[in-house]
């Protein structure tokens, strides 16, 4: 479920000293500084009247602003790509990429808003295809693909330059959006995605690159997760404007109760990993079901005093990390350790509210990335979603990056994921 990105350019130094904490840190971070691009700062209004997608409920994905975050050649993408150990012969355009500000609701249905990332290819066709791509595991609210580029940028820089307008939701309480971020709120984290492509479509015309309105739909850990919801949502019809055209996911912890859950005990997450979850999970999901009255109920002194404020948006894993213990028989209380290996009550309310977005049937063709070295997300996931579809008709090969780590193995699965999007590109 993690991303682990580094908030701004100078924090290079910041960056190594988390990957020698984490096993699933970055492998490596260009900042923007060191490509020479500045970005704008100016936030352009609105103006125009809104789309007619923004008849919905609070004038959902209705777009407030547009402020230019980068803008960078062919060649700037291609080192950006490459600092990370990734592949970078799809790289065919330079790009611009935009914050967008757009109202979408809380987990709870109130209006608010959220920001996210909009990237544009330079050169291509005028009307776009749009890749939707929802990233992993962020605590810090600055480490969100509209603020910070790191881990975050990747994805979106890839699939830019390969010629595909993308839209990088930020989530809500992340980037520039107010308020906590609901941490695996699959639900709201769908809402937000679909907002984000609404906006993005406005955006897009406004900047006079039209989209085409097919989508492909793609995201990493906790990402792949929403990736899997947000292409159920498209095919669905969610919003006619848009039609799913294929759907890659990448280590997505599909399902917590039978996969994920069970190998946080287990051994095939590693403990640092597995404490930064559970915290993150725990506090957050106590917000929307009832796990607990009192964080002491599931947290040992003195974490029960510090956890939840650790996870406010504003702590780095540089903060989080050392504050917290080595394995989760010292988070845990001895209670609530057996009561995570046996889910009941709100905690398998939670578990069972995430799960379950692999149990339609596509009409789309679909791929999910995994790896079997993943100590994060283990490959179990992916192969019980598979196991889903499967029983539903649908043929959805899981590939192996084998003995790749958590990160790696999206810096290895997503140049391969835009060949596969310009394959089915090319037989529509």
């Amino acid at each position: 479920m993690e991303n682990n990105n580094v908030p701004t350019a100078q924090r290079t130094s910041r960056a190594q000293r988390r990957i020698a904490r984490r096993t699933t840190a970055a492998a490596a971070v260009l900042v923007l500084a060191a490509l020479g691009v500045a970005p704008a700062a100016a936030q352009q209004p609105a103006g125009a009247p809104a789309a007619a997608h923004s008849a919905t409920a609070h004038g959902r994905g209705t777009l407030l602003g547009i402020t230019p975050v980068a803008d960078l050649d062919r060649a700037d993408v291609a080192r950006f790509l490459a600092s990370g150990g990734m592949d970078t012969g799809t790289v065919r355009h330079g790009l611009r990429a935009y914050r967008l500000t757009y109202r979408t609701v809380t987990p709870q249905g109130a209006p608010t808003t959220a920001t996210g990332l909009l990237a544009l290819p330079k050169g291509g066709p005028h009307r776009l295809d749009l890749v939707s791509d929802t990233h992993g595991t962020m605590a810090h609210r600055d480490y969100a693909p509209s603020v910070g580029e790191d881990f975050g940028r990747f994805a979106p820089y890839l699939h830019a330059s390969a010629g595909r307008a993308v839209a990088a939701p930020d989530y809500l309480g992340l980037g520039k959006g107010p308020g906590r971020h609901p941490y695996m709120d699959t639900k709201s984290a769908v809402t937000a995605s679909v907002d984000m492509l609404r906006a993005s479509r406005t955006a897009a015309r406004r900047l006079n690159r039209p989209l085409t309105g097919d989508v492909y739909a793609g995201g990493f850990s906790q990402g792949g997760q929403v990736a899997m919801a947000l292409g159920r949502a498209l095919d669905k019809g969610v919003d006619r404007n848009f039609r799913l055209r294929a759907l890659a996911p990448v280590s997505g912890p599909y399902d917590i109760e039978n996969a994920e859950t069970p190998a946080l005990f287990d051994g095939r997450v590693n403990d640092t990993s597995a404490v930064f979850y559970m915290s993150y999970y725990l506090t957050a999901q106590s917000r929307l079901h009832p796990l607990y009255k009192d964080t002491s109920e599931a947290f040992r002194k003195p974490y029960a005093d510090v956890v939840d404020d650790l996870f406010d948006t504003h702590h780095t894993e540089e903060e989080i990390i050392p504050a917290l213990p080595a394995t989760l028989k010292e988070l845990l209380t001895d209670d609530y350790y057996r009561r995570l290996q046996h889910l009941t009550g709100g905690l398998l309310e939670a578990a069972r509210a995430q799960d379950g977005n692999c149990a339609w049937k596509p009409d789309v063709p679909v791929r999910l990335y995994s790896s079997s070295g993943d100590t994060d997300v283990p490959i179990a996931n992916a192969r019980n979603c598979a196991a889903d579809l499967a029983v539903r008709g649908v043929d959805a090969p899981v590939v192996d990056q084998g003995p790749a780590d958590h990160n790696t193995t999206y810096m290895k699965s997503g140049p391969q994921i835009v060949r596969w999007f310009d394959a089915v590109a090319a037989r529509h």
